[in-house]
């Protein structure tokens, strides 16, 4: 029920005489009623409505000791990072470096992290925007979640396992990766991701106009994170989906007019999805027909338009999500600045690409939702939710409704509008990119929060909402304030995720430690040795709560020193950290794992190091020195 300062506010806002807008939308959503199509059903009474409400908000509630059903992965947004949080209780459960720098797990600072990052090209800022988990035969496997950075045009993939960002790859020939899903079927071979925005190729500063210039379509082999081809596109690549076949991704395209300002970049009624034919990919590939850019030895293939690699389908207009159903029948791109989405038939694509059918064919809906239909989501049930951001709600309607109403008959496709806030981007309900959408569970994340939480300043946070779906009513259960525009999210059966409770000896995250351990003559797990290299010292060290194996160490002014803490202990939840004050260092350190750490020893004196990862009754005495000695 709404605050009586809330319902005043908007009676405040109305024309005299009647309601204001988001008063009457609240009414037709609780009514069921469905915009341009009419729908219409009996008003719940506002007892029943608040009861129904109370129940959905019952669902939610993870009481201590018990566990959430699904893992949900957040984007990070400018964080550069990836939140684990548990739904539906929405409790943060972890947040993964990825592009960032982090001084509690020491992400950016350790040499393991370097070696991910890139120590040639480590950028200290990301812009994370979909987060997606690795399949086998369209069902979510547990190994893997990749994520864009859009600002610095990456690939990151996460293990699962240990929840730790173990490969990054820099996409050659593009700038900012947006879009980015999975191949699906057999398993996800290749990662799909778009790059957004059109460049001269070779970007070398020899030509610089927007005619000569465009983007691509990128895979990448989701084992070894090698890009394994580009498609050259026409217009700027958003977002991407793929079949439930291996054969065909698409991506939706807005800017056809080639245009580097607002007004030009909207001028044409309608711009594109491209789909991609990746059998007819490989093919080409595999007959040399590519070419090389610059210092690149990714294979390039042109699928312009003309191309038989690629079909270009007119939809309305500046299109943003593209979405594929659960079925695997169709995929769904948003309008944006239409009020429409387009369906399109996945089964009509093979008369597509033999030409023996238009090009506007495949399209086989394109029901009118409200204003600015951004991305689309499933219940498993044969519905579909869009959210709407100039009108800050989400939109359920029914996919076989909406192609019956496409092809002429009087059916009302849309179910209900349910006020969100404020400002929606992307939805995801639970399981939905896989053959198992359940339909419990939607989450929202709102771009804007206003009046939803306390004021903390000019800069707000974001607002996610999760929203029950299990019925025929959508229910809103929860707000979640977050920071620095998480993007998008995924949710996953808990039993589908099977994390290491310690680490092992031989795991390769470490690999590069363990190798110089060899070379040194140390073994990790039991030595504590100082190895001196000229003016390169590397420290050797166990830990075991509550000590370091070593209390107390030498160098000199200057020095190139490499700190490596191997962790003893056994039980999990026993996370050493080393902390060398005034030196910038700070890593994490868990049962079994070996963390290292590589700094410029300071000026002469005293300098203490300890345990940052609380780990003990005696904690605060687990700590050494390191002695700097006059060069």
């Amino acid at each position: 029920m709404k605050k009586q300062e809330d319902l005043t506010r908007e009676q405040s806002e109305a024309p005299e005489g009647g309601l204001s807008r988001r008063r009457f939308m609240g009414a037709a959503a609780i009514a069921g009623v469905a915009g341009a199509t009419g729908l219409g059903s009996a008003v719940m009474s506002r007892e029943a409505f608040a009861a129904a409400a109370e129940e959905a908000r019952n669902k939610f509630v993870i009481h201590p000791g018990e566990l959430d059903e699904y893992y949900g992965f957040w984007s990070g947004g400018h964080q550069g990072e990836v939140r684990v949080l548990g739904v539906p209780s929405m409790r943060e459960l972890m947040r993964i470096p990825v592009f960032n720098v982090d001084s509690a797990t020491g992400w950016g600072l350790t040499n393991e992290s370097k070696d991910v990052l890139g120590r040639d090209k480590t950028y200290l800022n990301g812009d994370c925007h979909h987060p997606h988990i690795s399949m086998t035969d369209g069902r979510y496997d547990g190994k893997y979640l990749f994520i864009n950075d859009k600002a610095n045009t990456r690939v990151a993939r996460i293990r699962l396992d240990i929840m730790k960002t173990d490969k990054i790859t820099h996409i050659p020939n593009v700038q900012a990766i947006h879009g980015l899903r999975l191949q699906k079927v057999p398993k996800t071979n290749y990662v799909f991701c778009n790059a957004e925005f059109v460049i001269p190729q070779p970007n070398d500063g020899s030509e610089y106009s927007l005619e000569k210039s465009y983007t691509m379509f990128n895979a990448l082999d989701a084992e070894t994170m090698e890009v394994a081809w580009q498609v050259i596109v026409d217009g700027n690549l958003d977002n991407t989906d793929a079949d439930y076949t291996g054969k065909y991704a698409a991506s939706t395209c807005y800017n056809s007019e080639k245009a580097v300002d607002l007004a030009g970049t909207m001028r044409n009624d309608r711009d594109w999805v491209v789909v991609f034919n990746v059998e007819r990919i490989e093919a080409a590939v595999k007959a040399g027909k590519f070419k090389t850019i610059g210092d690149s030895k990714v294979p390039v293939v042109d699928g312009r338009h003309g191309s038989d690699l690629t079909r270009y389908i007119p939809v309305p207009k500046n299109p943003h999500g593209l979405n594929t159903s659960p079925d695997g029948k169709y995929f769904v791109a948003n309008g944006k600045l239409s009020p429409t989405v387009s369906i399109i038939a996945i089964d009509k694509l093979d008369d597509l690409f033999d030409d023996k059918i238009g090009e506007r064919d495949p399209v086989v809906g394109e029901p009118e939702l409200g204003l600015g239909p951004l991305h689309t989501t499933y219940d498993g049930r044969g519905n579909a939710y869009t959210t709407l951001f100039i009108d800050s709600q989400v939109c359920k309607w029914n996919i076989a409704d909406a192609i019956k109403h496409y092809n002429g008959e009087k059916v009302n496709y849309i179910r209900q509008k349910l006020d969100v806030h404020y400002q929606p981007g992307h939805n995801h309900a639970s399981l939905t990119e896989s053959r198992d959408a359940d339909g419990k569970w939607l989450v929202v994340l709102s771009k804007f929060s206003k009046d939803r939480f306390l004021p903390v300043g000019p800069l707000h946070p974001e607002n996610d909402q999760l929203i029950d779906i299990s019925g025929e009513e959508m229910k809103l259960v929860h707000d979640g304030p977050t920071y620095a525009e998480p993007h998008d999210c995924i949710l996953v059966r808990r039993d589908q995720i099977k994390t290491k409770k310690i680490w092992e000896r031989n795991d390769p995250f470490f690999a590069s430690a363990v190798e110089q351990a060899k070379k040194d003559g140390v073994t990790l797990e039991a030595d504590n040795k100082v190895i001196r290299d000229g003016n390169k010292v590397r420290v050797y060290m166990t830990s075991v709560a509550p000590q370091y194996g070593m209390t107390e160490f030498k160098v000199k002014e200057g020095d190139e020193v490499t700190v490596y803490v191997s962790n003893q202990d056994t039980i999990e939840d026993v996370s050493h950290g080393f902390c060398m004050v005034n030196h910038g260092v700070s890593m994490e350190i868990s049962p079994q794992q070996t963390s290292s750490v590589t700094f410029t020893a300071g000026k002469p004196g005293v300098y203490w190091y300890y345990c940052n990862w609380f780990c003990h009754a005696l904690h605060m005495e687990m700590g050494g020195r390191m002695i700097v000695e006059k060069a």
